[in-house]
């Protein structure tokens, strides 16, 4: 699967920053003794330290004015103290794009003396400003130049002497190079027998160093632009005289888009949003930002309260007219009866069985029995003839026609109330004749 590359953040014109480290464990005294001597001396225009309990780093702050009032603000973080000293850096941001011709801002907190304990490098412990020998083992030469390729906070130039140079040609590159860029280069030399060794532990990044001449390490990531040609020079002349193609190279080098360093972004943040040391106009405008701010978070506030109010009133009424114009629901629809189940007239055919007492099977079929009727016209001892016709009509009505079946068991069973009908027929039947 295929990534996108992060995208780094590059350094901003108007900024400057480097980092370094201090040999011995009384930074922090040298600091205030400078940063008082600069003030007295009006090289700076003012300073703070800043004491945070919660943190365990020193931070200084300072501000000066550069070419005929152009203010810088710088901020310089002290941490603690290790086994090899105290690591510092610095962030400086101007009010317009960084000039290189400009006093660098780390004399505004460091002395400047060369031989100072704060001007060494933080990843490789070189000293910067000065010249810098490369081991004389293979390996030991890889791994330093991979320590100076990892350190993007600096720039490393790497020279090659084509011979044994004398007191001329020991003169340091940062002698050569303008105020800006003295305190940001680290320079190291290779011995004339060197040059092979330094080609094989070059080529992992892609460059190399011509014979008796100088390259710059690209550094990774390396600058956008960055082209180990282009950067590369073939002679450079170590007889004491200005090397005018190295320190052009060390100048567009400078001006590349370079990305911000590991931790940058960090210190860059802390120098823009938790700067402490303002001027009395900076007071003022800072406050009247806030009030802006307020003000205009207040009216924000107050439009959408009035925004909700209308909205609920536009929700009641809306509710008050739906319940005026409603319509009184209806009750609640009959339930309509299911279709008839065959199983829920088997099981009520059982229950009638189960309720009506069954008809004995050797009972006649129909009733053959002649009703005594009142003697009529003639004495009490002597009985009334039987009227034939009725008794026929009987005999003939409870006889099954033929071709009919008989009926079973369940025709048998007169359902509740059939019996009491029956009996009240029978009896009409019989008072017939009589009447007769």
């Amino acid at each position: 699967m295929q990534t996108t590359p992060t995208v780094r953040r590059t350094v901003p014109p108007t900024v400057w920053l480097t980092c370094g480290r201090h040999a011995g464990d009384s930074a922090e005294e040298l600091l205030r003794r400078s940063l008082r001597r600069h003030k007295d001396s009006r090289r700076i225009d003012d300073y703070l330290e800043i004491t945070d309990s919660g943190s365990p780093e020193k931070v200084f702050e300072a501000r000066t004015r550069v070419a005929g009032g152009v203010t810088v603000r710088a901020r310089l973080s002290l941490a603690p103290a290790t086994q090899h000293g105290q690591d510092w850096t610095l962030v400086a941001e101007a009010e317009q794009p960084w000039d290189q011709s400009w006093p660098s801002p780390a004399g505004m907190f460091w002395p400047q003396d060369p031989d100072a304990d704060w001007r060494l490098d933080a990843s490789t412990g070189l000293r910067v400003g000065a010249l810098n020998p490369l081991p004389e083992e293979d390996k030991a030469v890889r791994r330093r130049l991979r320590a100076c390729a990892r350190d993007t906070w600096r720039l490393h130039v790497v020279v090659h002497e084509a011979m044994t140079t004398d007191e001329r040609g020991q003169v340091p590159l940062a002698h050569w190079l303008p105020p800006g860029l003295r305190d940001r280069v680290v320079e190291h030399r290779a011995a004339p027998h060197q040059h092979r060794v330094l080609n094989w532990a070059l080529r992992e990044f892609h460059a190399e160093v011509p014979r008796g001449g100088a390259v710059l390490l690209p550094g990774r990531p390396a600058p956008e632009g960055y082209q180990a040609d282009a950067f590369a020079v073939r002679a450079v002349f170590l007889d004491g005289s200005e090397p005018v193609e190295l320190v052009d190279a060390v100048r567009r080098f400078d001006a590349l888009p370079r990305p911000l360093p590991d931790g940058a972004l960090d210190e860059l943040t802390a120098l823009r949003e938790d700067w402490h040391l303002l001027t009395l106009e900076e007071e003022l405008a800072r406050e009247r930002a806030l009030v802006k701010m307020y003000a205009e978070a207040l009216e924000a506030m107050t439009r959408s309260r009035d925004l909700y109010r209308e909205a609920a009133e536009r929700a009641h009424e809306a509710l008050a007219a739906y319940r005026d114009s409603a319509v009184p629901s209806p009750g609640p629809r009959p339930l309509l009866p299911g279709p008839a189940s065959p199983l829920r007239a088997l099981t009520r055919r059982l229950e009638r069985l189960k309720v009506t007492p069954r008809v004995r099977r050797g009972a006649p079929a129909a009733r053959t029995e002649t009703p005594q009727a009142p003697p009529a016209g003639g004495t009490d001892d002597t009985p009334a003839e039987p009227a034939p016709a009725a008794a026929e009509q009987r005999t003939v009505a409870d006889t099954p026609a033929p071709g009919t079946e008989t009926s079973g068991p369940e025709d048998e069973v007169s359902a509740p109330g059939t019996e009491k009908a029956g009996r009240a027929d029978g009896a009409q039947e019989r008072a017939a004749p009589a009447r007769r």
